[in-house]
């Protein structure tokens, strides 16, 4: 298994001028190791950083949009994967982390686990890309290869909790913080 953490740094050494949507205790990851303006956090909306994040792609074509998700918050909204492989943005990297359970409330087990496969539900739903790593060793020399792949592209990372990241939801839920990444995507086009 992998530690999400040290997923997410093998993602950001590839990262350039990407958008991120990052979901829950992946946004709080992504927060402690490279805050950013182009980071958009979400927590307390379960379910909707596929959604949030197809929208991104679709307003900010020029750019790519990076989706660290959770499999129990991609469980919310499965059909959101119907959504994105039609509308086949080709700047969407979908990066789902799978440890089993809901881990922002309590860490109880999500319906099926171990008995099914996000990267096959993606498949599926028609994600012309579909990946799925357990090794660091193997993912991370393969982050630039799908980054460079159009998308929609899709990887199920099966992890486990990094080091603790500061909870620190006033923060990514302030309006504040909206507008500074609304600003920043202005900005930047």
């Amino acid at each position: 298994m992998m530690r999400r953490d040290d997923c997410i740094r093998a993602i950001l050494a590839h990262r350039g001028d990407a958008v991120i949507m990052a979901v829950y205790n992946a946004g709080l990851d992504l927060r402690r190791l490279s805050p950013s303006p182009l980071n958009l956090y979400s927590a307390g909306a379960m379910g909707q950083g596929s959604s949030w994040g197809l929208g991104l792609a679709l307003g900010v074509p020029e750019r790519k949009v990076l989706i660290l998700d959770g499999d129990g918050s991609l469980l919310m909204n499965l059909g959101s994967l119907v959504t994105i492989a039609n509308a086949a943005p080709k700047n969407l990297y979908h990066f789902v982390f799978e440890n089993g359970c809901y881990e922002a409330n309590g860490s109880h087990p999500i319906p099926g686990q171990g008995r099914l496969s996000f990267a096959g539900l993606a498949r599926e739903a028609g994600f012309p890309h579909s990946f799925s790593f357990n090794e660091l060793a193997r993912f991370a020399p393969e982050v630039p290869r799908i980054l460079a792949l159009d998308g929609p592209v899709f990887a199920a990372l099966k992890v486990v909790p990094g080091e603790p990241s500061p909870q620190d939801y006033a923060y990514v839920n302030s309006a504040d913080r909206v507008r500074e990444f609304t600003a920043a995507l202005r900005a930047a086009r």
